[in-house]
């Protein structure tokens, strides 16, 4: 994902210094490219890539000569041609950097999709930030030269962020704000229950009613039950059968985590 945000930055650059528009919508590639790049470098340098901090300089020193080298050359080479109203090589620029960027940002919608619509590990302040900028962007192109293909280059940021910020609101609906999925029987992994609330937290525990008890000790039914014997204290092994189910939990004076 951020690889792909600032191998974008490139085309996005060349784009604007092309059609020469004001420093604003020029300076702001560069920054973005730069940002995106300092994400990219931690990615890599950081579990559970860990790659090797001269391969990693390698690589970026890679990435800032390219940078370089294609802006100054197709800038003094395109930029003359546009100015005589040749503007399809400029267009290209800009297409391939709307490509890029929705593309980066599909990446997290699979990640939804596997999670019911919960969003884990983006954040939404980076989310409404960055919006923002692609709104204020698209304004100042409006009040500008009204350039169609760079209008189309900040919605597609901003439509594809604003479904992400949807998808999180959606699954706050259905499993935290009103839980109708849980009260009917469904937990938000879309497993059928028998009508206990059961919440399941990030950090491995699992709330069924009030009580809470950890995935560790919830005997698996490949797993051994142990029951201890009155007086004896001796215990008897019982291998459970692979097709029962997971757990039942019950309720009294005693509770009892077992397999059925």
């Amino acid at each position: 994902m951020m690889f792909l945000w600032v191998i974008s930055g490139i085309p996005f650059a060349i784009f604007f210094l092309i059609l020469d528009t004001n420093i604003i919508l020029q300076i702001q590639p560069h920054l973005f490219t730069f940002f995106c790049g300092v994400g990219f470098v931690q990615s890599c340098y950081y579990p559970p890539v860990s790659m090797n901090r001269k391969k990693i300089i390698a690589i970026t020193l890679g990435i800032i000569a390219f940078d370089i080298g294609a802006e100054i050359g197709f800038v003094l080479w395109l930029r003359p041609l546009y100015a005589r109203g040749i503007e399809w090589p400029a267009m290209i620029f800009g297409i391939i950097a709307s490509v890029l960027l929705a593309v980066g940002l599909l990446p997290p919608y699979f990640e939804l999709a596997k999670r019911q619509g919960q969003v884990v590990g983006i954040n939404f302040v980076f989310i409404a930030l960055d919006s923002l900028g692609a709104y204020f962007s698209i304004a100042s192109v409006c009040v500008g030269d009204m350039d169609i293909l760079s209008i189309v280059l900040y919605a597609v940021i901003a439509v594809l962020e604003l479904g992400i910020v949807i998808s999180h609101v959606i699954w706050l609906c259905r499993f935290k704000w009103f839980g109708n999925d849980n009260k009917n029987g469904v937990q938000s992994d879309g497993s059928e229950t028998d009508g206990t609330d059961v919440d399941v937290y990030m950090d491995g525990v699992t709330e069924i009613g009030t009580e809470k008890i950890k995935d560790t000790d919830i005997v698996s039914t490949y797993e051994l039950d142990l029951e201890e014997s009155e007086g004896s204290g001796s215990e008897t092994h019982t291998k459970q059968s692979p097709s029962a189910l997971f757990q039942t939990v019950t309720r009294g004076n005693s509770e009892t985590v077992k397999g059925v």
